[in-house]
């Protein structure tokens, strides 16, 4: 069967408006306008647009300049690390072929990271960290160094960590504590469990659900949800990736924010005045807007 594409409805309008934390506009159909006039009618009224390269982090950094409901977090993604040094000659990261440029394209690539990260309308060094299910040990090293790398870079400018994690909890962890983590760390699409939802509470790290919270199979991101501080609680689409059930492997945007949002406030047993009214101070806290 083919896939739906077809975008879901527009949920009923949120009364207290929220942010989107973390979102890929350039990945998504329609122009920025749309999206964020579609997201503004149901009461999303501020989005975090990602990079994930060097060119998709320019982007995030041109569109925020351009938008006042638009913040830009710039990064090279975990994967995109050891893209960089060793090439992609097999496919594995289904971005198309690519000649191996060693460490020093790494250190080019970092280099213009720092720039953009420096700029004022950069809220956020990210997406970052480690992710375990698409590279395999060889790549390990690049992403780790990488990693540290934009650690360093969100101190150094007072900028906002956002943390991919993907099957790499504990060495994401690590790293966190051997860098020394920023003063506001995020981790997008938490995928850890009540346990690790302690641990980054401790250490007073944000942690941002996306629309696979809502997915039947998700009762550890649940239970993760239920015990983090309602303080350090984030709403993200990923978009256009991890679309909220019951619209699952449709396109997902920002005006999807209200379906994860209410079932989230469900989660916690509160009303979703309140949830969206804590989501909304704390991406502001988290991104410094």
């Amino acid at each position: 069967m083919p896939a739906d594409t077809t975008p879901p409805p527009a949920p009923a309008p949120l009364r207290v408006p929220a942010a989107d934390s973390h979102t890929h506009l350039d990945m998504q159909s329609g122009t920025v306008d749309e999206a964020l006039a579609q997201a503004a009618a149901v009461g999303v009224t501020t989005v975090v647009q990602v990079g994930c390269d060097v060119a998709g982090s320019r982007w995030a950094a041109g569109t925020a300049a351009a938008h006042a409901a638009v913040h830009a977090a710039v990064a090279l993604h975990p994967n995109e690390a050891p893209r960089i040094v060793h090439g992609d000659p097999d496919g594995w990261s289904r971005q198309g072929a690519r000649p191996a440029g060693g460490e020093t394209a790494l250190d080019e690539a970092l280099a213009e990271i720092d720039a953009l990260a420096a700029l004022p309308h950069v809220k956020g060094v990210g997406e970052t960290g480690l992710d375990y299910f698409r590279t395999g040990p060889e790549g390990k090293a690049a992403q780790e160094r990488s990693f540290r790398a934009h650690v360093e870079m969100a101190k150094r400018h007072g900028k906002a960590l956002v943390i991919h994690d993907r099957e790499a909890h504990e060495d994401v962890l690590r790293v966190l504590k051997e860098e020394g983590a920023p003063e506001r760390t995020v981790f997008h699409c938490y995928s850890g469990d009540a346990a690790m939802a302690q641990v980054c509470a401790e250490a007073g790290y944000f942690m941002s659900f996306a629309g696979n919270v809502t997915f039947k199979n998700a009762a550890p991101l649940r239970a993760a949800l239920a015990v983090a501080p309602l303080e350090l609680v984030l709403v993200e689409t990923d978009a256009p990736f991890l679309t909220p059930a019951p619209y699952r492997g449709r396109p997902n945007a920002p005006y999807l924010i209200p379906v994860t949002l209410r079932a989230m406030a469900e989660v916690r047993g509160i009303d979703e005045d309140a949830m969206a009214a804590a989501i909304s101070a704390n991406t502001a806290r988290a991104f410094d807007y």
